[in-house]
């Protein structure tokens, strides 16, 4: 990652912070209100959302941790998804609970809280984890560009079929994505820092 995606993820927390203290203002309804006319009900967006359960985001970061463990024995790099995709459930589910915003009302709506959006925030975490994993595991460029790419489409389709749906607000889909960018490149910086430092610390003792 170069300044410019930190340079974003301070940007992503300023959108997530506006956010979350103007949502009941006019300015976010009218947003809200243009892109529910906009999204609900196309239905080929909607099944994207089956990719953002929990159940399923769980099921495949147990089988990237496997493929960690045998193919790059990188325990940095597992617990870096345990910060991402484990620590980042435990964030949104937390921040729901602190904001206590009512779902749009609609039939048979879900009971839970509803900013930030748990597809958006571990949707984005998800997908750009599973990127990273595999720029270590991939080596081809074009390769790699097309992981990156294929990441960033589906999460964005993740967020966008719940306001297809009309489970949630476009701006609880919007805090989500802000949110999950920014606590994404604060684990991927961890994860730099430490693999320096342990990189240096290996080096100093073959010097000895």
């Amino acid at each position: 990652m170069n300044k410019f995606h930190y340079l974003l993820a301070i940007f992503t927390f300023l959108v997530f912070c506006i956010l979350w203290m103007t949502y009941e203002t006019p300015a976010i309804f009218a947003f809200d209100l243009s892109a529910a006319n906009l999204l609900y009900g196309i239905d080929i967006i909607t099944p994207f959302h089956y990719l953002g359960e929990t159940k399923v985001i769980f099921g495949v970061w147990l089988i990237v941790l496997l493929i960690i463990w045998i193919r790059l024995r990188d325990a940095k790099l597992m617990f870096f998804t345990f910060l991402t995709i484990g620590l980042g459930f435990g964030l949104y589910q937390f921040l729901k609970r602190i904001v206590e915003r009512p779902r749009p009302e609609i039939l048979d709506q879900y009971t839970t809280y509803s900013f930030p959006s748990g597809h958006a925030t571990h949707g984005i975490l998800f997908l750009l984890t599973l990127a990273f994993v595999f720029s270590k595991l991939v080596k081809s460029v074009k390769a790699l560009r097309a992981i990156w790419i294929a990441a960033v489409l589906i999460f964005l389709l993740i967020g966008l079929s719940r306001v297809t749906e009309g489970r949630h607000f476009a701006s609880d889909v919007l805090a989500g994505w802000s949110l999950g960018y920014t606590w994404f490149t604060l684990c991927t910086l961890w994860y730099r820092v430490s693999t320096r430092n342990l990189t240096r610390l290996h080096n100093s003792d073959s010097e000895i």
